[in-house]
């Protein structure tokens, strides 16, 4: 199973390193693969240092690709933890 979102960060700093440490911390409890995509550029959503290369500011898009046998599982995870701003502001 494939399940592909699109999400704006909302939290004022962007995808820095604690987001990204929660991102990654989050991803890593799924069975499922987990890619990130900005502006062409595809990360493994589990390595932090990936995340980091993306340089995703304050209101950029980030697309998610989860594929496996609990992709539903983790976008909701993953989606509700960039919705409340990764528990920032």
């Amino acid at each position: 199973m494939v399940e592909i979102r699109t999400f704006t960060l909302k939290n004022k700093l962007g995808m820095h390193a604690r987001p990204a440490a929660n991102f990654v911390k989050i991803a890593q409890q799924f069975k499922s693969d987990i890619y990130i995509e900005r502006n062409g550029q595809t990360v493994n959503g589990k390595s932090i240092l990936g995340l980091l290369t993306l340089a995703c500011p304050y209101n950029g898009t980030l697309t998610i690709r989860a594929e496996g046998q609990d992709v539903l599982a983790a976008m909701k995870a993953l989606g509700n933890l960039i919705e409340n701003k990764f528990g920032e502001d």
